[in-house]
């Protein structure tokens, strides 16, 4: 078994007790938590239940004696018969519950009987109470009052027994909680012994048998030479576990150390053999020097190379000529005498002759008897073994060596010798060049005597080009310190360059993230318009309804319902205020240009706030310079709402005096050191001037800030959000304008608006263009409760009397609302109602296409956009797409109006879209048209 095995079997054995004793454990406490739950839970509840039961009975005991009492009122009587049947309901509620819950027959034989008993005590309980009702007196009622004494004892009896047996049922299941406890605790110690003993048994076994095979192991590695690795000890592998892979790898490595111990000895000698031969190369290279003469370097050749090779005789010939007419003749020798070899030879004669045809070497071993050599004083021997090695230099052969020797030249005598012939070819070149250089030298010491005269010649004209040499040296000098400064100079731009593409990558990810921030900035706005909108629109039209002078509300409550109505609109203005302002912030802000009739402004000024100066006594008027041109290119609905915020921040601010309006065209010079004027065919300016309380100097910038005003006590003087002027401010940059104050406090202020005529609009950049209109609700509706611009005759203008009056169009006409707000639902079907329609209502879409399918009256729908389960948008396609209901009107309702929902509303099948909060006339008089027309397919 492996050593892996081993461990998985000890450990998996302790794994396995310790499981069982945890199941054990956990089986035993779910027991106890049983018994406890059912202690808690079941009995004391039962427990409780009764003694409610007997509460309630006792009460209604004491009731019967106190009515019975011949002293008391009959008021008083009636309000005891009242608790009587009261703690009746009680009782038989309690009864009901106890025999619905409990589970024992036992028990369920006391609940009948005590339901039957209180049944009995009930009807003696009835007839006593119908006599007091009958106006008798307490002796009349003695023989009804001892039965029901009987009848009460009955009952309490019952109550007793029940409580009785649920307290012995709680004291035996708590009994059996103790045995269960005191049994988990035996079971836990004789687990814990068990495992313990378990866990000591089969570490031991693991023990003892690992250190086993161990110790072995340990008794081999301990007699390894390391100073000998050449046979090393084995180990015998008898187990097939980690143990017995670990000898395997023990055997392995000493095989592996023997066979790197023997290359170890190989590399030795190798490296020995190439000391031996690298040492005697660089005796040989150092000999060469200070040579100067073939004969010398001959001599000092074979004298040398002789005995480095173990020879006993060396010839060294020297090639002399060149082509046909070449031979090589012995320059020197070593042991050699006068007639022994030969003086000369050409190429091809004899071995030596072709071996330096052939430029190669070659080792003559068989040596016959008869050649004799070499001598001595005793005689002459013949040799063993002959060298013959040509030198060749650039390919050709300069010069031949022949050696002969006792023994057999070794193979390491011959690596070397080819080595230094290597060498040899180059240092006999460089001897003959020496030998020719120091002929032309001779030659060249004429000749130098020559040119000397011709030198100082020269002399003369060298000392003129040093002068010019010097100057240019010195303009050199300067370019170089100029390149100097250019190279600065463009790691400085480099530098820079990086930065700004560190800057760069920087703007795009903020850029990226300022987006996604828009992103949500304008799902929030969305969101919470409808979530501001939704409770506003019922808050709006029932202070309306409630504010009608045909109301049967006292006039007080009718103020203050006017009161109601018209702080629901100032908070619907800074609702629209924040939206807008929120909008131009993040960009997002829809500018339409298109003509403009500016004739009609000075008289739609003078209409909208004629009345506002009557009512503070205060002079009012327009003027518009002749100049000025008819037709005008901008957005006139954004132009309209700058100036009535202007217009109405003067009259709030102005007590006493004037406030005038003065319509030119602007000066295109005045204008640039405030606005770049390219690009617009002409300038309009718009003052306007008041005779308020003015503005610091110091204040003059903060007032176009968002929530800020001129200070303080402005603000609680006068109030307002501080949103106006700056939603001015940015209307007017959106329109390619600017806006400017001029004021000095306590002399009033004069405010004057710079807009362009653009008749192609604007081009839109990258950032423009992607930034699309999301409109809230209510785009249209006027900011400020008191004044406000519509081209077409205002429905506001009728009385909340008329608005109110029942219409003979409307009457039994079916509407069906559809909306998840029960608010709403509340405001427009009291609405409704009094206009004489009938209403029916939906939550969601799933019940209106069920109340579409049952009924087929209904003249018109309302439908609520945001809804849960099924939104307006898949109900009305719903509604449609039967082919049923293709002429039914379906007006939809919703407060997140943002762009493009007007045409979704119509696309899903809609006949027409109101925006939340409702105006009651507007919605009237959208269903009058709807109603009136019939039908009307929608678009």
């Amino acid at each position: 078994m492996s050593f892996k095995k081993k461990q998985l079997v000890v450990f998996g054995v302790i794994i396995l007790f310790l499981a069982i004793m945890l199941l054990g454990i956990v089986y035993m406490v779910n027991s106890v938590k049983s018994n406890i739950t059912e202690i808690v839970e079941d009995r004391y509840v039962k427990v409780s239940t009764a003694m409610e039961i007997r509460q309630f009975f006792s009460r209604s005991d004491r009731e019967i004696l106190y009515a019975v009492n011949d002293s008391i009122n009959e008021q008083e009587v009636r309000n005891s018969l009242e608790i009587i049947k009261n703690n009746q309901s009680e009782i038989n509620l309690k009864i009901a519950e106890l025999s619905q819950v409990v589970n024992r027959s036992q028990a369920s034989q006391l609940i009948k009987q005590l339901e039957a008993n209180y049944g009995s005590y009930v009807i003696t309980e009835t007839e006593i109470i119908y006599a007091l009702e009958q106006g008798k007196s307490a002796s009349d009622l003695n023989v009804l009052m001892d039965e029901q004494r009987d009848k009460r004892l009955k009952v309490t009896s019952s109550i007793e027994k029940f409580k009785d047996f649920q307290e012995g049922l709680m004291n035996e299941a708590l009994k059996e909680a103790n045995e269960t406890y005191n049994a988990i605790m035996r079971f836990i110690i004789i687990s814990v012994g068990l495992v313990i003993i378990v866990i000591t048994i089969t570490m031991i076994w693991l023990i003892r048998s690992t250190i086993k095979d161990l110790r072995s192991i340990t008794s081999i590695m301990k007699k390894v030479d390391f100073n000998y690795l050449t046979d090393l000890p084995r180990i015998h592998v008898k187990t097939k576990d980690e143990i017995g892979d670990i000898a395997q790898a023990f055997n392995e490595m000493a095989a592996s150390l023997e066979v790197s111990y023997q290359k170890e000895k190989d590399f030795t000698t190798e490296i020995s053999e190439q000391n031996w031969v690298q040492t005697r190369l660089a005796d040989i290279a150092t000999m060469y020097q200070r040579i100067v003469t073939m004969e010398t370097l001959g001599q000092r050749v074979i004298g040398r190379l002789t005995p480095l090779m173990g020879a006993s005789l060396g010839v060294f010939y020297i090639k002399r000529g060149q082509g046909e007419e070449a031979k090589f003749v012995k320059l020197s020798s070593y042991a050699d005498g006068e007639e022994v070899g030969r003086l000369e030879f050409r190429l091809g004669e004899g071995l030596i002759g072709q071996c330096a045809l052939e430029k190669e070497s070659q080792i003559i071993n068989q040596v016959p008897n008869d050649y004799k050599v070499l001598s001595t004083g005793l005689g002459e021997v013949a040799p063993k073994s002959i060298f013959i090695a040509p030198v060749v230099f650039e390919d050709e052969v300069v010069a031949v060596i022949e050696l002969a020797s006792f023994e057999t030249f070794t193979k390491l005598q011959q690596n070397f010798l080819r080595r230094v012939l290597e060498t040899l070819g180059i240092t006999i070149n460089s001897v003959q060049g020496r030998v020719e250089i120091e002929r032309l030298l001779l030659e060249s010491q004429a000749q130098t005597e020559e040119l000397q005269v011709q030198s100082e010649e020269l002399q003369s004209q060298s000392e003129e080009m040093q002068a010019q040499s010097e100057e240019l040296q010195t303009q050199a000098e300067e370019l170089r310190m100029i390149n100097e400064q250019l190279e600065e100079r463009n790691r400085e731009t480099e530098a820079k360059s990086r930065e700004l593409q560190r800057a760069k990558l920087n703007l795009e990810d903020q850029a990226v993230q300022l987006k996604q921030s828009s992103k949500y900035k304008s799902e929030f706005l969305a969101n919470m318009s409808h979530e501001l909108r939704t409770p506003l629109n019922s808050i709006l039209i029932l202070s309306e309804m409630l504010s009608e002078h045909e109301s049967t509300l006292s006039e007080e409550q009718q103020d203050f319902a006017k009161v109601i109505h018209s702080s629901g609109r100032d908070l619907l203005s800074l609702i629209n205020d924040i939206l807008d302002l929120s909008k131009v912030e993040v960009g997002k802000m829809d500018v339409v240009f298109d003509e403009m009739n500016v004739s009609e402004l000075p008289e739609l000024l003078t209409r909208n706030f004629e009345h506002v100066a009557q009512k503070k006594g205060l002079e009012f008027n327009v003027q518009k310079d002749k100049d000025v041109p008819d037709i005008f290119f901008t957005d006139q609905q954004r132009l309209q709402q700058i100036l009535k915020n202007l217009l109405s921040n003067a009259f709030k601010f102005t007590e006493t005096g004037s406030i005038s309006v003065h319509i030119k065209c602007a000066e295109e010079k005045k204008l640039g050191k405030w606005i770049n004027t390219n690009g617009a065919d002409g300038w309009l300016e718009v003052s306007i001037a008041d005779t308020g309380i003015g503005i610091p100097k110091s204040k003059q910038q903060l007032i176009f800030e968002a929530f800020q005003q001129g200070d303080g006590a402005t603000m609680r003087k006068y109030g307002g959000t501080g949103l106006g002027l700056s939603i001015c401010r940015e209307f007017a940059k959106l329109l390619r304008g600017w806006l400017i104050v001029d004021s000095e406090e306590g002399k009033g202020s004069v405010f004057t608006l710079f807009i362009p005529s653009l008749p192609e609009g604007i081009e839109e950049s990258d950032e423009v263009g992607s930034a699309l209109l999301q409109v809230a609700a209510m785009i249209n509706e006027p900011v400020s409760k008191s004044v406000g611009f519509n081209h077409e005759p205002s429905v506001e203008g009728q009385s909340v009397t008329e608005t109110h009056k029942p219409n003979n169009l409307f009457q039994n006409k079916t509407v069906l609302v559809v909306d998840d707000d029960h608010r709403n639902i509340y405001a427009l079907t009291n609405a409704l109602e009094q206009q004489g329609m009938k209403i029916l209502t939906a939550k969601n879409g799933l019940e209106c296409l069920e109340i579409v399918k049952k009924d087929h009256t209904i003249d018109a729908i309302l439908m609520d956009i945001m809804m849960p389960e099924m939104d307006g948008y898949e109900t009305m396609r719903r509604i449609r797409s039967t082919g049923q209901f293709n002429d039914m009107p379906i007006i939809a309702l919703t407060a997140k109006a943002m762009k493009g929902d007007r045409e979704k509303c119509l696309k899903a099948g809609a006949s027409d879209y109101v925006s939340k909060p409702l105006k009651l006339n507007q919605l009237l008089s959208v269903l009058r048209v709807w109603l009136t027309n019939g039908t009307v397919k929608p678009i």
